[in-house]
């Protein structure tokens, strides 16, 4: 399905255009025929970058869609690279054109605070920070905070009750009576004493555990020495909490506040997903799927997210990220301008850090996932691939074929299933493929699609209402002669990789169509084939491990690079057996003497391939 646009009534003379443009920094506003601003765009050196978008080749297919459009093209000169990046985040975030990556999110994030007053309350904070007292976030969100919160009432008696509350009490509330706070609405605790807990409170949230520990154990030993042992036991019991939570806790080596972005673009969708790092614990995260930018690199993607995300916002002195990009110098020196603090940009490499951003990558792998998976957005994709086909109903159920094997080794053919709530997995098959010649893909299609309906034939199964086959035409010629010969009328329809293998330069086919079907690489068709299709090919893969190994009747960590006899002898001792070695977790294998975290990472994953 090609995406229609509307062509400028009159072509857009870029030649002309260029020639006068300038070579100095600023801001360029690409319009459409109705003047509407399609796309909006920073450069160190106008002329230079408006002319790469007229070149003649290289294009990515979303900007040829939007080329096309252009009826004219205004600019705004800045005098830095810096205040042109911050005019396009400005002007993205009111123009909201079609092709910028547009983060939708204008809600204000939520703090914990602890007021200024002689007996402070801690609380939750959203909006301005106009309030005496000390901020501590941003968290992901209000149930974040309350967590905290209640946490914090478990360990550190501080009082939560509004001022209202607290300035009317005669007598202590239920969170005396059950220890959740020391009353000093009725004097019960001295000022002195109050803020002992309140300091505690600050360093906890400050991620100085091991100080606050430290801390308790000197007064419970003085209150010991005292003989006051009921004391004693109390601190006693706030230590043991502590140390509760940090056993809970991963507590970084890092210093101060970061946040972690993770970028992931598939199928057509992108997610960023920011997990909040403050005083080296974990508060969570929050996935974001901005808009328009499905056709774009995960590299691309975080540099339009960041500005838009932090500038005039809250910056922490240490944002981690997924992938290093081009303007990262520049935007670290544009967000330590704009938050009047050092702000350090990084892809993490080594250290505790890379802890960080592999949670923050599984976390973003799993929302993408699910997003893609959700039922609207299924219909979505499955109604526009109905328009693309030209079908007469939605294809509801497609099942897609792929081969896979090493050099002719152990072939396997893989049959998925997706229908309009997602795969269905219960109905996947693997079919081990024999008696072909090594490597001959045609004839391995051929005899999966012959297994697999002649049992339809015989009343097993369900009927498919389309046919995808990863392959070109050789592998579409197999599956039309199958269903020919088993006389079945299905849709079959063939998705072949483009020469650089590039999502969104396949080439499709349908039995029965002359030519190509054309779909732009942004057709939500296009992105459920895409994902169908790897589905497909994840799940042959899989397969074909699964029956190369079990065919060499070895153990599992035989065929990994780096793992001799002694180590792996070392590795059984330890563990007890395979099995206690594959329900380990990386750490775990890695605490082995001579086993390195990448080592044990390899090891980890041999036993945790996705089925």
């Amino acid at each position: 399905m090609t995406e229609k646009v509307d062509q400028p009534s009159v072509p857009f003379d870029s030649a002309a255009f260029l020639k006068t443009l300038t070579s100095r920094p600023g801001v360029y506003r690409m319009m459409d025929n109705a003047d509407v601003v399609i796309y909006v765009g920073k450069a160190k050196n106008l002329k230079k970058r408006v002319s790469s978008y007229f070149r003649s080749s290289g294009l990515s297919s979303k900007n040829r869609v939007m080329v096309a459009q252009i009826s004219h093209i205004e600019t705004t000169v800045t005098h830095t690279e810096n205040e042109a990046l911050i005019l396009e985040n400005n002007l993205i975030k009111e123009l909201m054109p079609r092709y910028n990556i547009l983060l939708r999110d204008d809600k204000t994030y939520p703090y914990l605070f602890i007021s200024g007053d002689p007996f402070p309350r801690i609380g939750l904070h959203r909006g301005t920070k106009r309030k005496k007292g000390q901020y501590f976030g941003p968290y992901p969100s209000a149930g974040a905070v309350r967590e905290s919160l209640h946490l914090l009432q478990k360990i550190f008696p501080v009082r939560q009750c509004d001022d209202t509350y607290y300035q009317n009490r005669s007598r202590p509330c239920l969170q005396y009576q059950i220890k959740r706070c020391t009353a000093p609405c009725v004097g019960l605790i001295s000022e002195a004493d109050y803020q002992k807990d309140i300091q505690h409170t600050i360093l906890f949230l400050e991620g100085k555990n091991q100080q606050v520990i430290d801390d308790l154990s000197a007064q419970m030993s003085t209150a010991s020495t005292n003989l006051d042992f009921e004391s004693a036991a109390l601190i006693r019991d706030k230590i043991i909490s502590l140390r509760r939570v940090q056993e809970r806790q991963y507590v970084s080596a890092e210093q101060g506040d970061l946040d972690v972005l993770a970028a992931i673009v598939r199928d057509g969708m992108a997610v960023v997903e920011v997990s909040f790092i403050r005083g080296g614990r974990s508060l969570g995260s929050k996935s974001y799927f901005p808009k328009g930018s499905g056709g774009s690199s995960a590299e691309e993607l975080l540099s339009a997210f960041i500005p838009q995300y932090y500038l005039g916002k809250n910056v922490p002195s240490e944002v981690l990220v997924s992938h290093t990009f081009e303007d990262m110098a520049l935007l670290e020196s544009v967000l330590r301008s704009e938050s009047k603090h050092r702000v350090l940009l990084r892809c993490p490499q080594r250290g505790p850090s890379v802890r960080w951003m592999k949670m923050a990558m599984t976390n973003a792998e799993i929302s993408l996932v699910q997003r893609l998976s959700s039922r609207s957005n299924l219909l979505q994709r499955f109604e526009a691939l109905q328009e693309a086909l030209d079908l007469e109903d939605i294809p509801k159920r497609i099942e897609c074929f792929d081969i896979s094997h090493t050099r002719g080794e152990k072939t396997v053919a893989s049959c998925v299933v997706f229908g309009l709530e997602g795969a269905i997995k219960s109905d996947y098959r693997k079919f081990n493929i024999e008696g072909i010649t090594p490597g001959d893909d045609y004839a391995a299609m051929n005899q999966a699609l012959t297994r697999r309906y002649t049992r339809l034939q015989k009343g097993e199964g369900k009927r498919p209402d389309l046919l995808l086959i990863d392959g070109g035409k050789g592998q579409l010629t197999e599956a039309k002669s199958v269903m020919a010969e088993l006389q079945l009328d299905i849709d079959i329809l063939g998705i072949a990789k483009g020469p650089a293998r590039k999502p969104g330069e396949e080439t499709l086919f349908l039995v029965g169509r002359a030519g190509e079907v054309d779909l732009s690489a942004d057709s939500p068709a296009l992105h459920l084939l895409q994902q169908v299709r790897d589905e497909a090919h994840r799940f042959a893969i899989t397969g074909h491990r699964q029956r190369r190994a079990k065919a060499r009747k070895t153990s599992p960590l035989e065929g990994i690079d780096g793992m001799g006899p002694k180590r792996r002898q070392k590795l059984l001792q330890q563990f007890g057996g395979i099995q206690a070695i594959q329900r380990a977790g990386v750490e775990d294998i890695a605490a082995v003497e001579g086993i390195s975290q990448a080592l044990a990472q390899k090891i980890y994953d041999v036993f945790h391939d996705e089925k």
